[in-house]
């Protein structure tokens, strides 16, 4: 049944109850017939079972099993890969108007779906439910831009001039094609979003695909699978593989892969992006490989807006986003009355099951994060200073998973804190003696994904001149590095963050699924 409201960018900022009331009948029926089922791979249009399997538990309670997986060996990757060569010919030479209307049809299950699905998300990444119910919807909004792109580009075939020869008519034209079989992997903090964005596009643009997802969100790949396989994609088109990091291996290696997409760490990403070059041909490789953003105060700025905003970017998903805010920069007249509000705030979030409406912070997605937060934060007490937070929440309920308290921190400018990405509910507050300070700070970083600002307006104009990011945002309560949605704000980073310059959800995506072939025909 559709809702009876639409979901959108302001309805995350001002829910109606209903939406509440949807979500909780979802939640409850999840948790009595959707956890701790066997999920199996999809491959040429027919379930593929396996053999070794593997569990995925929530990090909101150890005690919830959300499912037993298929742990996929290379040669279930091979047979993913040779389905969807198969499959490619004909989907190919499907008219670009069939396949935008079988995505659209997958949009619309997404969102018939969406809190049936939000809640399966909700429980299995350990965000809460307005982030969960935000993704799901929001890769529905992302498929519904990339077939309004397609679109109003008509196929993207145009016609050119004729060649100016006397005696011939030699006619022109330019056509984007598919590439061939694409591959998607995609990270646990965004499942649904950063698995269906991609795919949308690619298989809009006529490319086949096989996809991926994190080990720890195999549920929310599988439920995206379902969604396009009912949407009535032909057999062969879209591929669902799960396991961990020899699968994803065997995936971003295959030869008879044409094109892919990774969405990750750093680390990875350039190794994927190496991989792609070293073959008999280089292959597109559309890799987002993380941030270490910055946001910075003016003394002119409103305290108040920074302090939410930064509060927002960086404790939102327990800080688990590569758009989260982990580094402040603020001119020292500012930096008490800051430093002061942020504290506060800081201390004020619930923290807790995140599927609970009074909850907004949840856990940290495994016994790594919780580890490695312990570790920064004795760093962080060794250097500089912990003005709230730095510790293991382990109370009641909480002891089941991997909660950790929201922390700001102060650290030596020039310590490491400053420059490796974290992946934690962690954010460091520096105190510079310019604004101009802050940005050229800002910007010696390997990563420019997103960056925040709070001044005057002059000095917004210098920010967006000087700063290296891909994402931008200024004077922004909502959060000051962090809420992109589709049509609104692109997303996609520059430097270490990306490898394209391309941002999701703009009008320039589509095309990097696409290669182009100059025809001419003389009569």
């Amino acid at each position: 049944m559709s809702t009876p409201f639409k979901l959108t960018y302001s309805t995350m900022f001002n829910p109606p109850a209903e939406l509440h009331a949807r979500f909780d009948t979802a939640l409850d029926d999840f948790k009595a017939h959707g956890l701790g089922r066997e999920h199996p791979q999809w491959i040429g249009g027919q379930v593929a079972e396996g053999g070794e399997r593997f569990e995925v538990r929530s990090p909101i309670d150890q005690d919830w099993m959300v499912g037993r997986f298929v742990q996929g060996s290379p040669a279930d990757v091979d047979r993913a890969v040779q389905a969807a060569r198969a499959a490619y010919p004909a989907w190919a030479a499907t008219p670009w108007r069939e396949r935008v209307g079988l995505l659209r049809r997958a949009a619309r299950l997404i969102e018939e779906r969406v809190y049936a699905i939000s809640a399966a998300v909700a429980v299995e990444v350990g965000k809460n439910r307005m982030e969960a119910i935000g993704e799901v919807q929001e890769t529905a909004d992302l498929i519904d831009w990339y077939c309004d792109q397609m679109e109003s580009h008509d196929g993207f075939d145009r016609p050119l001039a004729d060649d100016p020869l006397p005696h011939f008519a030699s006619h022109n034209r330019t056509v984007l094609r598919p590439y061939g079989v694409w591959a998607v992997i995609a990270p646990f903090n965004f499942p649904f979003a950063l698995a269906g964005g991609p795919l949308g596009p690619a298989l809009i643009a006529g490319n086949t695909a096989v996809f991926k997802c994190s080990p720890e969100t195999s549920l929310s790949g599988w439920l995206l699978l379902e969604c396009l396989r009912d949407a009535g994609l032909p057999p062969g088109v879209i591929n669902f593989v799960t396991g961990g990091d020899d699968t994803g291996r065997a995936l971003a290696q295959h030869p008879a892969v044409a094109g892919i997409t990774f969405t990750g760490s750093h680390a990875v990403g350039m190794q994927v992006l190496r991989q792609a070059m070293q073959g008999p041909y280089p292959k597109p490789c559309i890799t987002e490989m993380g941030g270490k953003n910055a946001t910075i105060v003016s003394r002119h700025g409103d305290v108040e807006r920074a302090a939410l905003g930064i509060l927002r970017s960086a404790f939102g998903l327990s800080g688990q986003k590569c758009s989260a805010c982990s580094r402040v920069y603020v001119e020292r007249p500012a930096a008490p009355a800051l430093r002061e509000r942020l504290v506060q705030l800081t201390r004020d979030i619930a923290v807790g099951d995140p599927t609970q409406q009074a909850h907004w912070m949840g856990p940290v997605i495994d016994r790594r994060a919780y580890e490695r937060y312990a570790r920064l934060a004795g760093h962080l007490r060794s250097v500089g200073q912990i003005d709230t937070g730095g510790e293991w929440l382990t109370g009641g309920d909480l002891a089941r998973g991997f909660f950790v308290a929201p922390t700001v921190a102060r650290a030596p400018l020039q310590d490491a804190a400053w420059v490796d990405e974290h992946f934690l509910p962690v954010v460091l507050v520096g105190e510079v003696d310019s604004v101009d300070e802050g940005i050229d700070r800002a910007n010696a970083s390997d990563y420019g994904l997103t960056a925040g600002f709070y001044g005057t307006a002059d000095e917004v104009a210098r920010f967006h001149a000087r700063i290296e990011a891909g994402v931008t945002y200024a004077n922004r309560p909502q959060g000051a590095t962090t809420g992109a949605w589709p049509g609104y704000q692109p997303f996609g980073g520059w430097k270490g963050s990306g490898s394209t310059g391309k941002a999701i959800g703009s009008f320039y995506y589509l095309q990097q699924y696409l290669r182009e072939q100059s025809r001419t025909v003389v009569e």
